[in-house]
């Protein structure tokens, strides 16, 4: 369950974040790639789309640590979650390759410490 809360805290920080970036606060410089201080009204739906990203991924992450009951069948579920560490894990690199010095040095440990804890959860996890 603590890599679960780990993950599901980091990633509501997230989601906290592109609500921010929505709302047109200047933290553009720690999200996809740092292109802009404030995200232009015409990349916002992107933020949109990742914030409900993070909602599915914390759905899971806490589904699968059994803090919230299995909308689908386990094995649906594990894979989901299996999916998830990957696409954190490339999200280490991308962040790291970042051209924004805040988001190499904020996202890319944050990315790395969500995609451990998918890895954990999902290679651990067995049906109760």
């Amino acid at each position: 369950m603590i890599y679960a809360s780990i993950a599901a805290v980091l990633l509501a920080a997230i989601a906290v974040l592109y609500i921010l970036l929505i709302a047109g606060l200047p933290y553009g410089e720690f999200a996809m790639g740092g292109q802009y201080k404030t995200v232009p009204n015409k990349k916002k739906p992107v933020y949109v789309v990742s914030l409900l990203f993070q909602a599915v991924a914390i759905v899971v992450v806490l589904q699968m640590a059994y803090a919230l009951p299995l909308m689908l069948p386990y094995n649906v579920t594990r894979i989901v979650c299996f999916v998830f560490a990957a696409y954190f894990t490339l999200g280490i690199f991308m962040n790291a390759i970042s051209k924004s010095k805040k988001e190499r040095a904020v996202m890319t440990p944050v990315s790395a410490v969500i995609a451990a804890c998918f890895w954990i959860i999902a290679l651990g996890s067995a049906p109760v």
